[in-house]
């Protein structure tokens, strides 16, 4: 019987003095073969990054210790080393070289100061002793593998001169430099557009095949798990509560978490899931119109030349939303979405276009009917304010005093988004992922707002911590009648909570309709790339097909204006432009 390339047997992980009381990871055990994809899922605190973390001893960096258990790695020489107990020395030549790590967020795992180049041709002078010229030519090769273009020109650039999809192919590339034997790739897709998501998972699959490396795959995303994994494992607060081939798992899951898990994932169904609990009156009058928005942003020039042109961020965008309704705007990185959803709140200035709401201030272009809810819920609550002044933040911008009415209301909007009313004396550090939007979403209603505009709000929470967020909108949205702009690049949260969609593409609307219409008809070659491009359950070891296509450049020379657009429609108010 052929030995396997990993053993993990009875792993205990534990934090801090008493790493009994603080154990994170409780008697993990499984067993990975070369060649073979094993997924870790599970929410957040379930432990599953922690038992990643300590498979190469970096948990020893973040203050824990393995107390019990082993982590055999069977190594390229033949011989078998027990990571548990290994002394530093040999773990320098393990990490890197013989296990690679992908991590979730590429730009807090790159250096900003340092290229591109410089930080991959680090693994080849560690690991294979490779200077100079020798060095940078095997870091191009690392770039090339990857299928990042124009490699030798892209060595010389910073993290901040490339997008989420090329840092993350950076970090594959730095991962994979040495040809690890085992590759712990830690939710390296969660942030990423589905199409940019799909070519990762293309390029991992393919140079797992070339390689025969075993690969560690954490994730939330079920979808994925199906289309990539051999086996899955699924954590519970440090315990492994299931564990089996993939279709057991999917197919006839045993343990009630991993029925819980199945049931929260938004499983995206071609717009069978569509919401038809809105219909539009011919005479009501918009809560939001946008006509003919245009966002441009100068390029610099040099001292002794005028400047090449501009950024066409957005282009003659229009669309209008009804009160009660929620319009998706939905495209890659950098396709205009976020740019459109920050000009209508007054962040950008547009060159061109009008929109209004019935409390637009003509001359500031805001409306304090309009409120905002952010992506990333740790990083838009001030950490050093108490909920009561957060909560009290949009009231004071308004220019009201804080009065013992407006205490009311946030005790109110408190219990209403699910959160006891001593929460106003509490900071933010002291709630969890899902309650942090949840009183981001309160903050945003302070004002009894008309409009939110939600931006990636649901993208960096757990599926079922995302689920109960999804239906605490929809439930706002019907107490309240509220309008929401809801942007995302997640096409099964979007099937969920959308009645209209708009697909934005190289900064125009390519096509916009009923969401049921869109995603189960969809007309424009970019909706049906966006579709395909879905993870879903149904989809079982999905080849995924590597595709170098880019977004093409935004930057268009001065005094450029694009050609009018024709539109075919596709009944109802279903419509795409007509392709060149």
């Amino acid at each position: 019987m052929i030995s396997p390339l990993l053993s993990v047997s009875n792993l205990h992980v534990g934090f801090g003095r008493d790493l009994v009381k603080t154990e994170i990871v409780k008697g993990v055990s499984f067993d990975l073969s070369a060649g073979e994809t094993l997924a870790i899922v599970g929410e957040s605190g379930s432990g599953k990054s922690v038992t990643a973390l300590s498979i190469n001893r970096l948990v020893d960096f973040g203050g824990g210790r393995i107390t019990a258990g082993s982590i055999m790695l069977s190594r390229a020489d033949g011989t078998t080393v027990d990571i548990a107990t290994a002394k530093e020395p040999v773990l320098e030549k393990i990490r890197g070289g013989e296990i690679g790590m992908i991590f979730q967020e590429p730009m807090t795992s790159l250096n900003p100061v340092l290229s591109i180049g410089r930080q991959i041709a680090e693994s080849f002078r560690l690991h294979r002793g490779l200077t100079g010229r020798q060095a940078e030519a095997a870091a191009k090769d690392a770039l090339d593998r990857v299928r990042i273009p124009d490699a030798a020109r892209r060595l010389k650039y910073t993290p901040n001169q490339l997008s989420g999809g090329m840092l993350q192919r950076v970090m594959i590339a730095s991962a994979l430099a040495c040809n690890p034997r085992l590759l712990i790739a830690d939710e390296p897709t969660t942030a990423l557009d589905v199409t940019v998501q799909a070519q990762i998972m293309a390029l991992l699959a393919e140079l797992k095949r070339e390689t025969g490396m075993g690969m560690i795959f954490i994730t939330h995303d079920i979808g994925l798990v199906a289309g990539s994994a051999d086996k899955v494992m699924v954590m519970q607060a440090g315990e492994a509560v299931e564990q089996g081939p993939l279709d057991d798992i999917l197919d006839r899951p045993q343990h009630a978490y991993t029925k819980h898990l199945l049931s929260a994932v938004p499983h995206f169904q071609s717009g069978r899931a569509a919401r038809a609990d809105f219909a539009r009156q011919q005479k009501q009058m918009a809560a939001l119109k946008v006509e003919g928005l245009t966002v441009r942003f100068p390029v610099s020039g040099s001292i002794f030349s005028r400047s090449p042109g501009s950024v066409h961020a957005v282009e003659n965008i229009g669309f209008d939303l009804m009160p009660g309704e929620t319009l998706a705007i939905v495209g890659e990185s950098g396709s205009g979405k976020s740019t459109t959803a920050r000009a209508i709140l007054g962040l950008v200035k547009p060159i061109r276009g009008d929109f209004s709401t019935p409390g637009t201030n003509a001359a500031t272009r805001t409306d304090p009917g309009v409120q905002m809810v952010f992506q990333n819920p740790y990083a838009s609550l001030n950490p050093r304010l108490r909920i009561d002044s957060i909560l009290a933040e949009p009231v004071i911008a308004a220019g009201e005093p804080v009065t013992a009415k407006t205490r009311e209301r946030m005790a109110m909007l408190l219990k209403r988004v699910g959160l006891p009313e001593d929460s106003l004396e509490r900071y933010p550090h002291q709630f969890s992922g899902g309650q942090r939007q949840r009183l981001c979403i309160a903050r945003a209603l302070m004002l009894n707002p008309k409009i939110l505009v939600l931006d990636e709000a649901v993208s960096a929470l757990d599926v079922s911590v995302q689920a109960r967020v999804l239906e605490l909108l929809i439930d706002l949205q019907k107490e309240y009648g509220l309008a929401y702009l809801f942007v995302s690049h997640d096409m099964a949260v979007v099937e969920r909570i959308a009645h209209r969609i708009a697909v934005v593409y190289a900064g125009q609307i390519v096509e916009i309709g009923d969401a049921a219409s869109v995603l189960s008809n969809p007309q424009h070659s970019y909706t049906k790339r966006l579709i395909s491009a879905v993870p879903t359950i149904d989809r079982r070891q999905q080849h995924f097909e590597i595709d170098t296509r880019q977004i093409p450049s935004l930057v268009r020379p001065a005094g450029y204006e694009p050609p009018q657009a024709d539109w075919r429609g596709f009944g109802g108010d279903h419509r795409a432009r007509v392709e060149a």
